[in-house]
Parts: structure tokens; C-alpha cells; sequence
């Protein structure tokens, strides 16, 4: 039987007016601020005026480690959204916005799959409404000012070898990752080595998906860390004068968008730091939003439960005071045969003993997440593939884990497909099971941070740390950046830092390459292994397929 693809399956949606979506949310058309027909973003004043309301359950979807097989975690959380709307549940959702980079390299869009998704696809999975744009234009106009200072004298005395703050584009392009800067004499400045990272991995991105409003947000600008001086001192964006005009720049990306899914329900859709590199969560305004108007959010975090749900808990979760009332992972029987050392090709037959083999992986996921005093759910997302042993397979593991594991069709059937998963999270979300707290404390050295997370979530022997690394750590401890947070940028591959070593994986060091402070994000960026913070685009890139038909129509994106 052939399935139609995401983008036929979207282009046929019979999409609503989005004042009409923003009604099923209590936010009237003049609170709205369109962006044509079918998005808008939501305005600061009613955001301002909801905070008094309770707060709904927030349900967490993450998953297992990403394989080729496919997981489909953000298909998984929209079908959710979804399937609570059908239950009878006020639910909203709440993902990211999609970069351009994955767009048309690899991994596709972030918009969903099958009936299970996120509309308008195209323009989500596109330009938006420009909030990507608008990050990266504010990030380069902090790196001009940087050089522009310089060049007219440097009065701050920033150290030209010690300037920090790198360019970013939104586009995988490896080309770029190290470059040499202000070329061509005199006029164009001092010659300084430089390069660029992907858009999502701007400081910048973190602070707009961190900060409450327009005040914290400039707030958080003005405190990022842009160079140093000879002396070692900082000199941060708020000394070079630059936080004021990228607030500006901003204004209008900090508010949250709203669309919808397939079946007309509400989705805010915001913000997007990759969660390999980055914290890999939508906005904080538009969780907490989102929080006010609905009785279920029901939002994502990126890539599998040791990135996307150990940064959504120990950074998301401690800053902006959430705590997640159930979660989801995700998983495959695709990914369990895989996990289990079956080869892309061969995944079509029924083979019941690799995926009890690979089930090692979402064990300890289920396990990871357990540690965090929240109650799990599995979700199997369903591949018209599985079959009823192999399904049965993965339930009777999930069983032993002491958790429970939920067969959802979301992907062909939409809600009438999640509906028992709806039915079985909203229970346990509205049974209050969940003790949260994160996997450390804020006064923890950082060093022993980045230790407990290797060792508690990833299961490593030992985190290997040169002494200038260890050097770096004990100084930003010094100068009081020692309560904050580490953020881990690691493969999504696996729970080690080598992409191929799949499943379970023991035995293992932890390597730390780089170590970044996001002083205004408020975390410390832990760079491991080969991980780089500019991706490179693959020998086919999806750009390749991505066109205009006759009719003027988008075709080849994913």
C-alpha cells in the first residue's frame, strides 16, 4: 500500500483561521498579531495578563537515541496533543521552530510526520515567521560591533586574540567552521582567526528561548561574555553598547508563534537550540504560555533522553521553575532492531530477538528519566512493518522496567491513534505521582557536574578533562559562574561520544574537547568528542530533491 508523504498530506489539510485557533486558547483576535492566515504570534500584553492563572500538566516527550530506522519523537508529541483534544482534554503543544540546516541536509524537518502533524509545513519548515533570521542578525551585528570597536581604537583593550564571540549563519557549512577574518590591509581592520557555528547554537538562540520577557532578555544580552583583555578580565556585550539595539532586533522573535496541527488543535511553535550542541528545548515563554491557556502542554525536547531530557530537567526546568508531570519516550521497533545489530536493509522481517536485544537502549533511557522523580511512559510508535510479537516484544521489557509501554498509530490514524495513549498520560499526569528534582545541585563544582552527568546518564567510567579545561572550569568558578548548569554537546548517536558504538554501551571515557561559558544564558557549554557546533552537509545533501513543481508548489521537504 503507498502512503502519501508529509508535505502531499499537509498541503491537503483544511486548515483554520488562526484567530479561530487562538479562541480555543482564550486569546482574542486583537491579541494576535498574523502572519497571513494560518500563523500569528502572540502579543506580550495578554501573555503579561494570564500570569495569575494556574498552571496546567506539563507532559515531557523525549525518546531513545536516534537511529536511521526513524523514532518520530515530535510526531509522537503532536499526535499527543492531538489525542488529549479528542479525549476531551484542553491540551496545547509546544515544539521548536526548524533550522534550515537540517532542512536541507539530513535529518529533515521539525514539523511532525504523517497525521500526526504541525501546519503550515512548508513555511515551519522555511523562513516562519523570520524569528531565525532575526537571531542571526542580531548575533552578527554583536560580532560587527566587536570588530568595529576594535578598529577605532579598542578603549576596552579587548585582547584581538581573545575574542570569543564567533559569527553564525543558519546553514550546515563546514567551510566556515575556521576562517581568517578582516583580510586586505589597513581599511578592513586587524587580521584575526575566527569562524562561525549554526544559528542554533548561538548564545543568542538560548537566551530568547530562556528569558521571560523583553527586560530579561536585554538583561541576558548585555551579560554575555564577548572577549577578554590581556589581564584575563571579560568584556561583555552590555560594555561594547550592543545589547540595546539586538533587543531591538528581537522584539518581535521573543513573542511566541501560534499555528496549528492537522486536526485544527493548538500548537506554539518557538525558538529552536539544537539539543546535541545547545539546550535543545522550545522558548520558556511560550512553555509557560502555553501552561496558563491549556490543562496539558504537551512540548518535546531534541534527539533521546541523555541530551534533549537531562538538559529540559537540569537547565529548562531550574531556570524557569517547571516541573514535568509525566514523560514520554519514544520509541521503535524499527530502532530496537537496529540497537539490537540489525542493518537498515534487513529491518523489514520479523526478527523478535533483536529487538529484545536492542531494548538495552530504552532500558536505560526509561531508567534515566526514572532518576529524575517522574513517573515514564513508552510510547511505541507504530510502522505498519511491526509486527504483533515484536510489539509485544518491547511492552513485556517495559513491563520489567516497572514502567509501561503503549502500541500509538498517531502516524496513520492521527488522535484515533493516541487515544489510549491520551487517556493513559493524562491519568498519570492528573494522579500527581511525579517528586521532581534535578540530577545536581547549583553549588556542585562544575567540573564534578559534567562528572555526574557522564556517569549517572551516560553510564561512562570517567570523564577525561586536561588541566587547561580544569584550569578554565576552577577560574569561572572564581568569578562566580560556578552555580550554573552544565550543557553537554555530545552525538545523539549514542550514550558515549563515538556515533557508532549504538545500545547500552559501557566501559567508556568521556573526552572533553572545548568548554564555552554562555554567561547571559546562564550555563556552561561542555564540548565532547568530535561533536562539532557548525555541521557539515552529507555526500547527499536533501537539498538535492527540495524544488518548485509546476503549480508552484514545495516538493521535497520532509
Amino acid at each position: 500500500m503507498a502512503f502519501k508523504t508529509d508535505i502531499q498530506i499537509a498541503r491537503e489539510a483544511a486548515k483554520r483561521p488562526i484567530q479561530e485557533i487562538g479562541e480555543k486558547l482564550g486569546i482574542s483576535s486583537d491579541d494576535l498579531l498574523p502572519y497571513g492566515h494560518d500563523k500569528a504570534k502572540v502579543s506580550q500584553s495578554f501573555i503579561d495578563s494570564v500570569q495569575d492563572r494556574p498552571d496546567g500538566k506539563l507532559i515531557l516527550v523525549t525518546a531513545i537515541n536516534p537511529t536511521p530506522a526513524g523514532e518520530g519523537k515530535t510526531t509522537t508529541t503532536v499526535g499527543l496533543g492531538d489525542g488529549l483534544n479528542r479525549i476531551g482534554k484542553k491540551a496545547a503543544v509546544c515544539i521548536r521552530e526548524a533550522s534550515l540546516g537540517p532542512n536541507f541536509g539530513m535529518k529533515g524537518g521539525a514539523a511532525g510526520g504523517g497525521y500526526a502533524q504541525i501546519v503550515p509545513m512548508e513555511e515551519m519548515n522555511l523562513h516562519f515567521t523570520g524569528d531565525f533570521h532575526a537571531i542571526t542578525s542580531a548575533h552578527n551585528l554583536l560580532a560587527a560591533m566587536i570588530d568595529n570597536h576594535i578598529y577605532w581604537g579598542n578603549e576596552l583593550e579587548i585582547d584581538t586574540r581573545r575574542v570569543v564571540w564567533r559569527r553564525v549563519v543558519d546553514m550546515n557549512d563546514r567551510a566556515l567552521r575556521q576562517i581568517t577574518a578582516s583580510l586586505g590591509g589597513v581599511p578592513n581592520g586587524f587580521p584575526r582567526e575566527t569562524g562561525f557555528d549554526i544559528t542554533v547554537a548561538s548564545e543568542v538562540m538560548a537566551i530568547l528561548c530562556l528569558a521571560k520577557n523583553l527586560a530579561d532578555l536585554q538583561e541576558r544580552l548585555g551579560a554575555m561574555i564577548v572577549a577578554y583583555r590581556r589581564d584575563r578580565s571579560p568584556v561583555y556585550a552590555r560594555d561594547i553598547k550592543a545589547d540595546g539595539a539586538m533587543t531591538v532586533l528581537l522584539k518581535d522573535a521573543m513573542q511566541p508563534n501560534l499555528v496549528q496541527t492537522l486536526e485544527n488543535n493548538p500548537a506554539f511553535v518557538h525558538g529552536g537550540p539544537f539539543a546535541n550542541i545547545a539546550h535543545g528545548c522550545n522558548s520558556v515563554i511560550a512553555t509557560t504560555t502555553a501552561l496558563k491557556l491549556a490543562d496539558y502542554v504537551v512540548t518535546e525536547a531534541g534527539f533521546g533522553a541523555d541530551l534533549g531530557a537531562e538538559k529540559f530537567m537540569n537547565i529548562k526546568c531550574r531556570k524557569a521553575g517547571l516541573a514535568p508531570s509525566v514523560v514520554v519516550v519514544v520509541a521503535t521497533v524499527r530502532a530496537m532492531k537496529m540497537n539490537g545489530g540489525v542493518a537498515k536493509a534487513d529491518l523489514g522481517p520479523e526478527n523478535v530477538e533483536a529487538v529484545q536485544l536492542g531494548c538495552a537502549n530504552l532500558g536505560r533511557h526509561i531508567e534515566n528519566v526514572k532518576s529524575f522523580g517522574v513517573p515514564v511512559v513508552v510510547a511505541i510508535n507504530h510502522f505498519v512493518t511491526d509486527t504483533d510479537a515484536e510489539v509485544q516484544t518491547v511492552k513485556d521489557y517495559v513491563a520489567a522496567q516497572g514502567a509501561e509501554a503503549i502500541l500509538s498509530r498517531h502516524w496513520e490514524l492521527g488522535s484515533e491513534g493516541s487515544a489510549d495513549l491520551a487517556t493513559r498520560v493524562a491519568e498519570i499526569a492528573d494522579g500527581n505521582h511525579a517528586n521532581f528534582a534535578p540530577l545536581y545541585a547549583d553549588e556542585m563544582p562544575l567540573l564534578q557536574k559534567i562528572e555526574t552527568v557522564a556517569k549517572r546518564i551516560y553510564r561512562a567510567d570517567e570523564v577525561l578533562a586536561d588541566q587547561k579545561v580544569r584550569n578554565q572550569l576552577k577560574d569561572w568558578e572564581e568569578q562566580g559562574y560556578g552555580n550554573l548548569p552544565v550543557c553537554m554537546a555530545k552525538t545523539q548517536y549514542s550514550f558515549s561520544t563515538d556515533p557508532e558504538l549504538r545500545g547500552a554501551p559501557i566501559g567508556f571515557s568521556v573526552p572533553i574537547r572545548e568548554v564555552r561559558l554562555s554567561a547571559g544564558a546562564g550555563f556552561v557549554v561542555v564540548i565532547c568528542g568530535e561533536i562539532m557546533t557548525m555541521p557539515g552537509l552529507p555526500r547527499v545533501p536533501s537539498a538535492e530533491a527540495i524544488k518548485l513543481n509546476a503549480d508552484g508548489d514545495v516538493e521535497g521537504l520532509f
